[in-house]
């Protein structure tokens, strides 16, 4: 949706504008932040037929939305932004360990209505201790110690050993850090909900937002709190 499309525009650019921090300088293509950038070449690639008509839609959000980026008590936000949440956005403190008042869990029911709400991953045993680096030949115990506001892992203990949510889901390439576990005879089998690390903007959310007539302005501001939209 264009609206959605808007609201993502400003949101790139905020999150480049803040890292740049009056550097004028950020590499997109080959940031540490794993983001992407795509030149046309890519581009004609990646959608073929559909180049000409996705081009024109995207340059369209862009264009409208030209210099805009938000701020927050003046500042620059960090305006993460995810694929889909499992139903609610999470506090950027339980994730990035910072506390941000602009960004703070909100309900994000319209993720739900993703087809790709829930994704199952399996391991034998072995591969579930390799990739937390666990030496031990069996699973003895698994404990789910704290999970956060929105229902994430937050903290899970593994053979006594102690793991973050947020490790968690990266040593086992895990698409959420809300996952529920089961063990079935010599398999692991992980069930997790939403896409990404659930801070800011839901790109799935704010598009079924768009559909039911919400701009990208109010989008913004519903996953950014009380934040500021400003021209350059």
């Amino acid at each position: 949706e264009l609206e959605a499309l808007k609201a993502q525009a400003v949101a790139a650019r905020t999150y480049a504008l803040e890292k740049m921090n009056g550097n004028n300088v950020y590499d997109l293509e080959n940031s540490t932040n794993n983001q992407c950038y795509h030149d046309i070449k890519k581009m004609k690639e990646k959608w073929g037929n559909n180049f000409d008509k996705y081009y024109t839609k995207i340059k369209k959000a862009v264009d409208n939305t030209y210099d805009q980026y938000m701020t927050y008590n003046g500042n620059i936000i960090k305006a993460f932004y995810f694929s889909s949440s499992n139903g609610y956005t999470e506090n950027v403190k339980d994730v990035f360990g910072s506390n941000l008042d602009y960004l703070i869990s909100v309900e994000s029911s319209w993720d739900k209505n993703n087809k790709n709400f829930e994704n199952k991953i399996e391991f034998s045993k072995e591969e579930f201790l390799n990739s937390l680096n666990i030496t031990d030949k069996e699973i003895n115990n698994i404990d789910i110690l704290e999970r956060t506001e929105s229902g994430r892992i937050k903290t899970i203990s593994i053979n006594n050993k102690k793991i973050k949510g947020t490790e968690f889901r990266k040593l086992l390439g895990l698409k959420s850090t809300d996952a529920d576990i089961q063990i079935q005879d010599d398999k692991v089998y992980i069930t997790t909900k939403g896409y990404g690390h659930g801070v800011g903007l839901s790109q799935f959310g704010s598009n079924e937002m768009a559909k039911i007539g919400y701009s990208y302005d109010e989008i913004l501001k519903y996953y950014y709190k009380n934040i500021a939209i400003n021209n350059a």
